[in-house]
C-alpha cells in the first residue's frame, strides 16, 4: 500500500479576518492537489492568526478561537470533500464545558470530521492560555493505511507512541509549533527516535513567520519533514524529504507502508519485533 502525502510550512501572519486565513488555507490544499496529494498535513495552532484580528494591542485571549470552530471546521471539511483528499487540519483550539483543550482534526474525504486531542501540554500552554490535556488516544483507518495524529509535545513521550503503534498505525502524523532552535529539534529529534523505535512513518510539519500582534506566537522556527526508519529500503539519514527552514512551502513524498513490514520482519534490526512486552507492556 501506498500513501502520497504532503506538510505545509504555514506562515503565520496577521490577517483582519476570517476570510483572510481562509483564503491562505485554500492556496496550500489548491497546491497538495495539483501534485496528487491524498493526505495534507498542517502545522499545530495553525488557527492562532485570527487572534491578530482581535482590536486590543495583543489581539484576542486565545479562547476567543473557538468562535471560529464552526467556521474552521466547515472550511476544512469542505475542501478535503472538494478535493478528495484528508486533511490533517493542524490544531485548533475548542471548548469542552469550562475547559480550552488543543485539538487535531482529520478531516475526510467522505465528510468525516474526526478528532484528537493533544495528550501532553507544554507549560506555557498550561500556565499562559490555561489549555487542558486530553483524556485519550485513538488511531485512524482510512483505504491507504491506518494512521495517528500525535501533536508536537507529544512526540516527546515513547510510551504514547508505542501505544499508537500497537493500535495498528504505521504513519504518525505531528502537527507542531515550536518557537526557538531548542523547540524545534526537540521535536524533530524525537521524531527520529520514534520512527526508529516503532519502524513507521512520521510527517511533521511547524508553524513559521510570526503574529506581531499576538503574545507567545511572536517567533516561530519550523520545517515540515517526512522521516523514516533507518534501515536499507529507506535514506541513511531517514529523511525521505524536508523543507527548507523557515520557508512558506510546501513538502511532498510517496509512503510504501510494505516496506515497514519488510523490515519489521527482516531488518538490520527489528525494533519493534524485539520489544520487551513482558517487561514493559503497549497499552492497556
Amino acid at each position: 500500500m501506498k500513501m502520497r502525502v504532503s506538510a505545509v510550512q504555514f506562515e503565520l501572519r496577521d490577517v483582519s479576518g476570517f476570510d483572510e486565513f481562509s483564503r491562505q488555507v485554500v492556496h496550500y490544499v489548491r497546491n497538495a492537489a495539483e501534485y496528487g496529494t491524498q493526505f495534507l498535513l498542517f502545522p499545530e495552532f495553525v488557527t492562532t492568526p485570527l487572534l491578530s484580528a482581535g482590536k486590543g494591542e495583543s489581539g484576542d485571549p486565545i479562547g476567543k478561537l473557538t468562535d471560529y470552530t464552526d467556521d474552521y471546521v466547515s472550511l476544512f471539511s469542505g475542501l478535503a470533500k472538494e478535493y478528495g483528499m484528508y486533511l490533517i487540519g493542524g490544531t485548533h483550539v475548542t471548548r469542552h464545558g469550562d475547559q480550552l483543550r488543543n485539538t487535531a482534526f482529520l478531516f475526510g474525504p467522505d465528510g468525516s470530521v474526526r478528532t484528537q486531542d493533544k495528550l501532553h501540554i507544554t507549560p506555557t500552554e498550561k500556565e499562559e492560555w490555561r489549555v487542558k490535556e486530553g483524556d485519550g488516544v485513538e488511531v485512524f483507518d482510512t483505504p491507504f493505511g491506518t494512521i495517528g495524529v500525535l501533536t508536537c509535545y507529544d512526540i516527546e513521550f515513547p510510551e504514547i507512541v508505542r501505544m499508537v503503534r500497537a493500535k495498528g498505525a504505521d504513519v504518525i502524523f505531528c502537527p507542531s509549533c515550536t518557537d526557538d532552535r531548542h523547540g524545534f529539534y526537540r521535536v524533530r529529534y524525537c521524531c527520529h527516535a520514534r520512527a526508529v523505535e516503532n519502524q513507521i512513518y512520521i510527517v511533521t510539519t511547524g508553524t513559521v513567520g510570526s503574529l506581531r500582534r499576538v503574545d507567545f506566537m511572536r517567533a516561530n522556527y519550523g520545517q515540515a519533514a517526512v522521516i523514516t526508519p533507518n534501515d536499507i529500503p529507506f535514506p541513511p539519514r531517514g529523511i525521505l524529504c524536508e523543507g527548507e527552514i523557515n520557508a512558506d512551502m510546501l513538502i511532498t513524498a510517496d509512503l510504501d507502508l510494505s516496506l515497514l513490514e519488510d523490515v519489521r520482519k527482516a531488518g538490520s534490526v527489528t525494533t519493534w519485533r524485539d520489544r520487551r512486552t513482558d517487561l514493559y507492556p503497549d497499552w492497556k
